[in-house]
């Protein structure tokens, strides 16, 4: 066989002329290596640079009070050695669960490996072919997936307008009705509109499910989305995960008593999945407790005024963000390959802002996707106002 060409396999060669699509559309996507913490400041692929493209909105990823709770925890072990339902339900799982339910003031929570585990959880195990979902166009790719999971006719409408959720709503249903929506919507930074769908879900007797991956531990002083309008929001099926504010992993679906011992039986990826590994919970319900205290709002403040004078800077110089309030700051560039090129120029000068293209944004929005976060400074946040205006008046 020395010397001989092995014949590529159908799929192979099928998928190797998909790979060479995506490079020449400046789709093709690749990982890059980070060395040490994950935090403001990082080595990627070994060039140390500041990150302006992580989820870690309150600077906790790399905190050594949660490593150490985590190492504490290790001492009895690193794997929970089967699903929640068989052996894997540790005390630690449980004292999460309990905090967890406390803090966002619902009765139960429910703890799942990840957030795209809990929205596919639920959607299949509350929804079926007879029943309707309502559901913003832009809303993340677990809940589309979830959607079409469950089988439930589905109603996309136009993004953040009560008017469209309304006329979808007004349209003959059969079975139950679901509205979901991000509270922060994860590319555009802006908020969905709770009060009007809580009010459309009381009137039109439908559940309202709310993805509050971004604003956990952000907003409604650190309770979210939920504790952050001005008129109280009902939401019957509250998620939101651990990767963002609060800088661990996993997630979790809060509400009744009757909703979690549902899901308890019948979401699949909780039944199915070997449950999240105890030292896990445990690091995370030590940033809970940081998230809940003074430091909490400390940094939460400090975030605010941040993003404050992020905005501020670009106005100053010309740099035209989309519409946010939120630590998610969008520059939307349209073309994939100019994103692409503004991305790495930004790299050279030691800021790291990853290119966000399609499917993941529609097509002809490619954009770069500008997160801060309370670890970073004033000085980082005014350099990296510096260098995009400079890399974008480039030619």
């Amino acid at each position: 066989m020395d010397g001989m060409l092995v014949p590529q396999r159908p799929l192979d060669a099928h998928l190797t002329a998909q790979l060479e699509r995506l490079r020449s559309q400046d789709l093709y996507r690749t990982r890059r290596i980070v060395d040490g913490v994950h935090g403001a400041r990082i080595v990627v692929d070994g060039q140390a640079c500041v990150n302006f493209c992580s989820n870690d909105y309150l600077g906790l990823a790399g905190d050594a009070r949660i490593a150490a709770a985590a190492r504490t925890a290790l001492s009895d072990g690193v794997g929970s050695g089967a699903s929640a339902l068989v052996s894997g339900y540790n005390r630690e799982h449980s004292r999460l669960e309990e905090a967890l339910a406390a803090y966002v003031q619902r009765p139960r929570a429910l703890l799942f490996s990840s957030g795209w585990a809990a929205n596919l959880g639920v959607l299949r195990a509350l929804l079926g072919r007879d029943d309707s979902l309502i559901a913003d166009a832009l809303n993340h790719a677990s809940l589309i997936d979830g959607a079409r999971l469950s089988g439930a006719k589905t109603f996309r409408v136009a993004h953040a307008d009560p008017h469209a959720f309304a006329q979808a709503l007004a349209l003959p249903r059969q079975g139950r009705t679901l509205i979901a929506t991000d509270s922060i919507f994860s590319m555009d930074g802006d908020l969905a509109p709770l009060t009007a769908l809580s009010g459309l879900a009381d009137q039109h007797a439908a559940a309202l499910l709310v993805d509050d991956a971004h604003g956990f531990g952000v907003l409604g002083e650190g309770r979210g989305a939920l504790h952050a309008t001005t008129t109280p929001v009902s939401a019957d099926i509250y998620m939101a995960g651990f990767g963002k504010a609060l800088g661990t992993a996993g997630a979790f679906v809060a509400g009744s008593e009757a909703l979690i011992e549902f899901l308890i039986q019948r979401a699949r990826t909780f039944v199915f999945s070997t449950a999240p590994p105890p030292a896990l919970a445990a690091a995370t319900r030590a940033s809970l407790s940081l998230v809940a205290s003074g430091e909490g709002a400390e940094r939460r403040a400090y975030l605010s005024a941040l993003i404050s004078r992020f905005r501020q800077g670009c106005a100053d110089l010309g740099v035209a963000l989309s519409p946010s309030s939120t630590a998610i700051q969008p520059l939307v560039l349209g073309a994939e390959a100019r994103a692409l090129a503004v991305s790495l120029a930004l790299l050279a000068r030691g800021y790291w802002v990853a290119a966000i293209r399609p499917p993941t944004v529609p097509v002809g929005t490619a954009r770069l996707r500008i997160t801060l976060t309370a670890a970073h400074t004033l000085t980082e946040i005014d350099g990296l106002v510096d260098a995009l205006a400079a890399v974008l008046k480039a030619p």
